[in-house]
């Protein structure tokens, strides 16, 4: 029998709105739903939390917490903080919000990007194989050439600082605009593709 707090422990409107909303986004890239919520709890959070109150708050069952918590862990979005007096793990969320996003990117490409490169690689070690169609030859070296260029491009993104990222973003339509101008294409607005 699962335990379950019979009332969740009120929190601000505006914060159980921000986790339910978490838990939903979170449910969208393949998320465990608890997982979003306790990692938009502790993010919120002035003060590390046990995972009772984390239970208590989300009126979660203690079980699921744990199970959450480790994920989150395993996941480097949280870790475990001392607190004086009291011999429970608490619990505290990553609160720099590129170092969250680094960390997400970091352990999504490892898990989704990386093997793909690799199989991608492996299959490029027999491209000479006659069997091969020239049209599946090109997919392939068009396929390879994607993946590295773009895990070459993200090893290079983390070693630029996040002030700097920033300030890329927010130049948004003037870097396009800088692109097409450096392609010869003048940034017109006719010539989109």
């Amino acid at each position: 029998m699962t335990e379950i707090a019979d009332s969740p422990e009120s929190l601000p409107p505006s914060v159980e709105q921000f986790v339910l909303r978490w838990g939903d986004m979170g449910t969208q890239w393949g998320v465990n739903r608890s997982v979003a919520q306790i990692q938009a709890l502790l993010f919120l959070s002035e003060r590390p939390l046990t995972a009772e109150d984390i239970a208590a708050k989300l009126g979660m069952a203690r079980s699921n917490v744990s199970n959450s918590l480790k994920e989150l862990l395993a996941w480097k979005l949280i870790h475990r903080v001392p607190v004086l007096g009291d011999r429970r793990d608490h619990y505290e969320a990553e609160a720099d919000l590129w170092q969250m996003a680094t960390k997400v990117a970091q352990g999504r490409k490892a898990r989704e990007i990386d093997p793909m490169v690799a199989a991608i690689g492996a299959a490029m070690q027999d491209i000479d194989d006659p069997r091969i169609s020239a049209k599946v030859r090109q997919r392939l070296v068009t396929m390879h050439e994607f993946v590295t260029t773009v895990d070459g491009w993200y090893q290079q993104m983390l070693q630029v600082p996040p002030a700097q990222i920033m300030t890329l973003i927010r130049m948004g339509a003037k870097v396009v605009g800088l692109l097409r101008f450096v392609s010869g294409r003048g940034g017109s607005k006719t010539d989109q593709t």
